[in-house]
């Protein structure tokens, strides 16, 4: 652990903020305020990521000692790390907030390991920082559980996102309320280091922006081509423009790999988009059970249903339309904006269409196809199917006799299926139709669908059983959710209970169905 190399270019290129410490105060002119982690009683480890350890060059050692708790709980820093909160806005729910900042997390330092790659180092929960507003900059163990497992499961599916090296639990209490009504108690308080190679996000950009800073906007875009998009080259505005162009193409991957595998992120506000197109803040997220394209996990998100499955992509494109109106005092002609714009939909609807062709086991998604899956969303939306489920047992049926059987389990209701096997026999007999005009072999094409439909996913009722058992004492959960999630397109014989859908008792338990923002 002490051999990690930090190079802090965020800190040494960027202007900062010239007062040090958690204060509250609006940051003008800087692009970071200077923090240090607030001690915690006793740091334990819970959990670790062996995959992020292994890409940072910490050993099992390195884990395994009290000093690993120590750094990683806030409680002590390693040579070279320079701690602080960066300074951003963003659009929270269509409306513009100001200032928000990082109010619970603080950055360590951005590590270099033996590849060369960048990493920046990010506890959350970690105290007070100048952006904590009214916070106490502190996280609750069930959120921080939620965020280290769904990190390393989305990564484990193939989805772009920033990592989690390692869970702490702080042994100290935090008081929230968990669903803003009057009823906040004392929960038990952790930890998580974020793994990525930037935290930047939208947010910065809007911020200075918003505040008529065009030379810092300036320095933070030269900024951030230089070390986050090195593959760029060019000057002015050519540059500038390729940069934007990519960051679209890029945010049109992840939210399509989100669609695919059914992932709703519950709270796409743009502080939470990152530049990088890498999934970001994991708070009241959900996956889909029965197919819903209105439905949301965050139940501050319950009446407007903004940020619902559905409208994910749209929600991606306007997200980054405020980012084009934030850039555009950097640049003479808004034309590269809204080309990138374009390439967003462009590259969306490419993706779009490969999850169609993947998902369906198609060697290509052909016009027809795209009203074949369309169908079968409307389909399954009527007769409440698991979405994960479905997928993952339709390439098990027979083209020569296709029938619902191999997807019965994925119906949570008995009465609705009975009522939509007609229609969906029906829909089999075009989709088996189609297959054998395509000229796969059967066994070509269910790889191709069981690379693209997981088994296993990180449902809300898996993550809340196992928050209930480390909140009781018995940490076992997380640990074991974590080993099923590192392998979500394998069968693994012996773990099926996680790849079972939702059961009755977890429809509208707290937790399981809708969160909140509070951790």
């Amino acid at each position: 652990m002490h051999a990690l190399r930090f190079d802090n270019a965020f800190v040494r290129d960027l202007p900062g903020d010239p007062e040090t410490g958690p204060r509250l105060r609006q940051v003008h002119g800087a692009l970071y305020s200077r923090v240090e982690p607030m001690p915690v009683v006793a740091p334990r480890l819970i959990a670790h990521s062996t995959e992020v350890a292994i890409l940072l060059g910490i050993d099992a050692a390195d884990i395994a000692s009290p000093e690993f708790a120590q750094v990683f709980g806030g409680n002590a820093l390693l040579a070279g790390m320079q701690p602080y909160a960066a300074n951003y806005g963003g659009h929270q729910f269509g409306q513009w907030a100001g200032q928000l900042g990082d109010g619970r997390a603080i950055t360590l330092g951005e590590a270099i390991n033996a590849a060369g790659e960048r990493w920046e180092l990010q506890l959350k929960g970690a105290g007070p920082t100048p952006y904590s507003r009214s916070a106490d900059g502190r996280a609750v163990l069930r959120s921080s559980v939620r965020e280290f497992l769904c990190s390393e499961a989305m990564h484990h599916l193939g989805v772009p996102t920033t990592r989690a090296l390692s869970l702490v639990a702080t042994g100290e209490v935090v008081v929230r309320d968990m669903f803003y009504d009057g009823h906040a108690k004392p929960e038990p308080g952790a930890i998580v280091c974020r793994v990525a190679p930037s935290f930047i996000r939208f947010g910065n950009f809007e911020l200075p922006a918003s505040r008529g800073d065009t030379a810092l906007l300036r320095q933070l875009i030269g900024f951030t081509i230089r070390r986050d998009f090195p593959k760029l080259h060019g000057q002015g505005e050519s540059l500038y423009g390729d940069w934007f162009t990519q960051v679209c193409e890029r945010t049109a991957v992840m939210v399509a790999h989100w669609m695919r595998v059914g992932f709703v992120h519950g709270v796409m506000n743009t502080d939470n988009m990152s530049i990088l197109g890498l999934t970001i803040d994991y708070g009241p997220y959900g996956w889909i059970d029965d197919y819903d394209p209105d439905w949301t996990p965050n139940t501050t998100d319950a009446q407007g249903r903004r940020y619902r499955f559905g409208q994910q992509p749209q929600i991606a494109c306007w997200n980054l339309t405020r980012l084009a109106s934030a850039l555009a005092p950097a640049f003479a002609s808004h034309d590269p904006l809204h080309a990138g714009l374009q390439r967003y939909a462009e590259v969306y609807a490419e993706a779009d269409r490969d999850n169609i062709a993947r998902k369906l086991g198609l060697r290509i998604c052909l016009e027809e196809d795209i009203e074949l899956m369309q169908s079968l969303h409307a389909l399954m939306h009527a007769a409440e199917v698991d979405m994960t489920l479905f997928f993952r047992a339709l390439a098990g049926i027979d083209l020569d006799a296709p029938t619902l059987e191999p997807m019965r389990e994925a119906f949570y209701d008995e009465t609705k299926m009975r009522d939509a096997e007609p229609d969906f026999n029906a829909w089999l007999a075009n989709y088996a139709e189609r297959l054998q005009r395509d000229a796969m072999s059967d066994a070509d094409r269910r790889t191709r669908m069981n690379a693209a439909n997981p088994k296993y996913v990180l449902r809300n009722y898996l993550a809340q059983q196992a928050i209930d058992r480390a909140e009781q004492g018995d940490e076992a959960g997380i640990v074991e959710l974590l080993a099923v999630m590192r392998r979500p397109y394998d069968e693994q014989p012996g773990r099926e209970a996680f790849a079972r859908r939702r059961p009755d008792w977890a429809r509208d338990r707290a937790g399981c169905s809708m969160l909140s923002c509070s951790s």
